[in-house]
């Protein structure tokens, strides 16, 4: 699927400040991303606080990053969570003919066997009508989807496509290309590994900091994924500071400072998260002035 290589981006969910989704501001952060080289859109992970957001919520978000997008790039759906048969149930509802492939995150909370994991990409394998990418986050699910794992799933299903990998070890990273089949998508979902990821053999890379910086880290990625590599660690090291802050306080409150900073939507997040503290975001905007004009 060359529709997954190269840099996606996790879209945030931008917020009025009286908490309602800022629709003006996700179509002008789509077009910021369109216009500034990413290659695919990720709708509704992690990133986009979906976990808080209404059904009605979601499908506004959908249909504006859809409209917005007016199939300019592919784009990938958020479908995950930790209990199988309502993903199914969701499968069987939603409708997907605008996109290329879903993203589905281990179970969290659960903590479920390596069995116990395959059964649950298993059973959503069978339900998706389009292609599937694992999302392997170790440090939000509390259990990691072991290389073995992911092999047997790529083995066994022909819609599991690829896997985003966010354990942040890169030896696991390697063991997962080394051993996949060709075709599978090996893409980093760990934006300071990115950079390695690809160039260990990679397909690229889903980013958080990537849609602030969308010209600069997509640039980075190109080059990775051309093994021009002296040109892009370049890019990584001038980046790197900010790939480590916008992580401190969690995500999405740091990605979405650098987005408030770059005057394109607003710093607010839902509860239970919260924003970033004044002295994070202080240390945010020494880091990207060099990079975007800073309207605050």
């Amino acid at each position: 699927m060359k529709e997954l290589l190269g840099t996606g981006v996790a879209l945030v969910t931008p917020f009025n400040e009286d908490g309602n989704v800022d629709v003006a501001a996700l179509t002008v952060i789509v077009e910021y991303n369109i216009n500034n080289g990413v290659d695919y859109l990720v709708v509704l992970g992690t990133t986009g606080e979906s976990v808080t957001l209404s059904k009605a919520e979601k499908q506004l978000v959908i249909d504006t990053i859809t409209a917005t997008n007016a199939g300019r790039l592919p784009m990938v759906l958020g479908v995950g969570g930790n209990n199988t048969a309502l993903i199914v149930e969701e499968l069987s509802s939603v409708n997907l003919k605008d996109f290329v492939a879903i993203l589905s995150v281990s179970p969290y909370y659960n903590k479920p066997t390596q069995e116990g994991i395959y059964q649950h990409f298993k059973a959503i394998s069978l339900a998706s009508p389009i292609p599937v990418i694992l999302y392997n986050v170790p440090g939000r699910t509390g259990s990691n989807v072991l290389p073995e794992t992911v092999v047997r799933l790529a083995q066994d299903f022909e819609n599991i496509v690829a896997v985003k990998e966010a354990c942040g070890d890169i030896v696991q990273v390697m063991e997962l290309i080394k051993n996949t089949p060709d075709g599978f998508h090996v893409i980093s979902g760990d934006d300071i590994t990115a950079l390695p990821s690809v160039l260990a053999g990679g397909s690229g890379v889903i980013s958080v900091i990537g849609q602030g910086l969308p010209n600069e880290f997509s640039s980075m990625i190109r080059l990775g994924l051309e093994k021009k590599v002296e040109e892009a660690y370049r890019l990584h090291y001038n980046m790197q500071e900010g790939m480590q802050l916008i992580f401190e306080e969690g995500n999405p409150a740091g990605i979405k400072t650098i987005l408030e900073l770059a005057g394109l939507c607003k710093a607010t997040v839902r509860l239970p998260l919260v924003e970033a503290t004044s002295e994070l975001k202080q240390k945010i905007e020494a880091f990207v002035k060099p990079f975007i004009k800073v309207t605050a």
